[in-house]
C-alpha cells in the first residue's frame, strides 16, 4: 500500500526557502503534513509547516530532524548526504537519493558522469586549485566553476584570456570551454519509483548579464522541433540513468550549429519551472510531490505560454523590501506576482517572482518586458 492512501505520515524538507515554499503550497492540496529544517529561523517556510532550525550540513541535526519523518527531500543540494544514507538504512525514503545528491553536489563529478554516460557536454578539465587553472591558459577562453557549493552564479566566473588567470578560484574546480550558444534552455523532468517519466516542455531561459542567475524566461522555447526533441530525449536519458527518483533540472545550451550541450543539473525543483503554476497542467511542484510519493505522475501539458521574470533585490538598496510598481503590474490580465516571505532586501537576493500567461506570444513578450523593467524590490 503506498503512502498516497494514508494521512499519517510526515514529509521532511531540507531546506526552508521559496522552494519549499512553493512545494508546501502544491502539498496543503493534498492535506500533506510538511516538517522544515533550515539555518534560518526567518526562512520563508518558517511559519507555513512544523518548522526546526538547524544546519543542513551537520550529520547529528539531520538525523534528529529525520527520524519522525516518513519520507525525506531537499529543495537544496548543499546537505549531509552522509546521515541521509543513514537514515535510508533505517528505513525511511529519502528522495532524491543520496547518492545521486552527492554525484550533483561536486560540478566534478558531474561533469564526469556526462562524459561516462555519453550526455553531450562541453569540453572540460579538472583543476585542483588557481595554480592548476594558470597551467591550463592555453584552454581559454573559459568558465572557471568550483567544484562545490557555488549556487545562484557564484563559484562560476569566465576566463576569456591569461590576464583573467588572477581571478581563478583557488579551489578544487573545473575549467569548461566557453561555449558560443545561440540560446540557454531547460527541461525538467520527474520520475517516480516505478520509473515513470514525463517532461515539462522545453524552456528559453535569459540570465543576468553579472549575477549569472536567470532573469527571466519563456516557454514554450522558440526552437526548431528536432531540438526541442533532443533537449527532451537528452533529459530523460540523464533521469534514467541516475535511476533519480523526484524532479530533476536540466539545463543546457543550444550552439549556434544546433547542438544541445548540458550545462548543469539540479535534483529539486528549479526556477526555470515557476510558470508551472499557471501556465501548464500540473506545476513543477506537484510533479515533485506526485514522484516522491510513488503516484501517477501528472499531465505537463502546457495549458498556455508563459514567462517568468524573478524578483531580485535592486543593486545599491538593503533593508526592508518595498515593491516599486507593484500596481501598475497588478493591473496587468495575465500577471500573477509570487512574493517568498522575504521581510529583508540586499542587491540580487531573490525575493519573488513574477508569472506572464498570454496565448499572443508577442503580447507575452511585451508584458514580460514591462514587468522587468517596472517591478522593482527596493529598501523602503
Amino acid at each position: 500500500m503506498s503512502l498516497s492512501f494514508q494521512q499519517n505520515f510526515k514529509l521532511g524538507i531540507l531546506g526552508g526557502g521559496q522552494l519549499g515554499r512553493m512545494l508546501i503550497q502544491s502539498g496543503i492540496d493534498f492535506n500533506i503534513p510538511f516538517s522544515i529544517l533550515d539555518p534560518d529561523p526567518q526562512a520563508p517556510c518558517s511559519a507555513l509547516a512544523e518548522f526546526q532550525t538547524g544546519k543542513l550540513t551537520d550529520f547529528d541535526t539531520v538525523m534528529k530532524f529525520g527520524a519522525p519523518c516518513d519520507i525525506i527531500t531537499i529543495e537544496i543540494e548543499n546537505v549531509n548526504t552522509a546521515a541521509l544514507k543513514e537514515l535510508v538504512k533505517q528505513g525511511k525514503k529519502v528522495f532524491p537519493q543520496p547518492d545521486v545528491i552527492e554525484l550533483i553536489q561536486d560540478k566534478r563529478t558531474q561533469k564526469i558522469f556526462y562524459r561516462d554516460s555519453g550526455i553531450p557536454t562541453a569540453e572540460f578539465v579538472l583543476t585542483e586549485n588557481a595554480e592548476d587553472v594558470r597551467r591550463h591558459a592555453d584552454f581559454l577562453p573559459a568558465v572557471n566553476k568550483l567544484g562545490r557549493e557555488g549556487y545562484d552564479g557564484r563559484g562560476v566566473q569566465i576566463l576569456r584570456s591569461e590576464k583573467d588567470l588572477a581571478n581563478a578560484f583557488d579551489a578544487p574546480g573545473l575549467l569548461e570551454k566557453l561555449i558560443d550558444f545561440e540560446k540557454e534552455i531547460s527541461v525538467i523532468v520527474a520520475r517516480n519509483e516505478q520509473g515513470e517519466v514525463k517532461t515539462f516542455p522545453v524552456v528559453e531561459m535569459v540570465f543576468h548579464p553579472v549575477q549569472n542567475l536567470v532573469e527571466y524566461l519563456f516557454a514554450p522555447a522558440a526552437l526548431p522541433e528536432a531540438i526541442a526533441k533532443e533537449a527532451d530525449a537528452i533529459a530523460r536519458t540523464i533521469i534514467d540513468s541516475l535511476k533519480m527518483v523526484g524532479l530533476l533540472a536540466v539545463e543546457m545550451f543550444v550552439t549556434k550549429d544546433g547542438k544541445v550541450l548540458v550545462n548543469e543539473i539540479a535534483p529539486r525543483p528549479h526556477n526555470s519551472g515557476h510558470q508551472t503554476i499557471e501556465a501548464n497542467i500540473t506545476s513543477q511542484y506537484e510533479q515533485h510531490l506526485r514522484a516522491i510519493l510513488n503516484w501517477p505522475l501528472g499531465d505537463t501539458s502546457m495549458v498556455i505560454p508563459g514567462a517568468m521574470v524573478n524578483l531580485l533585490g535592486e543593486p545599491g538598496h538593503e533593508g526592508v523590501a518595498k515593491y516599486q510598481g507593484f500596481e501598475a503590474v497588478a493591473r496587468l490580465a495575465g500577471v500573477h506576482v509570487h512574493l517568498y516571505g522575504k521581510r529583508f532586501t540586499k542587491p540580487f537576493r531573490k525575493m519573488g517572482h513574477v508569472t506572464i500567461v498570454d496565448n499572443d506570444l508577442a503580447r507575452l513578450r511585451e508584458k514580460t518586458m514591462f514587468v522587468k523593467e517596472t517591478l522593482k524590490v527596493i529598501a523602503s
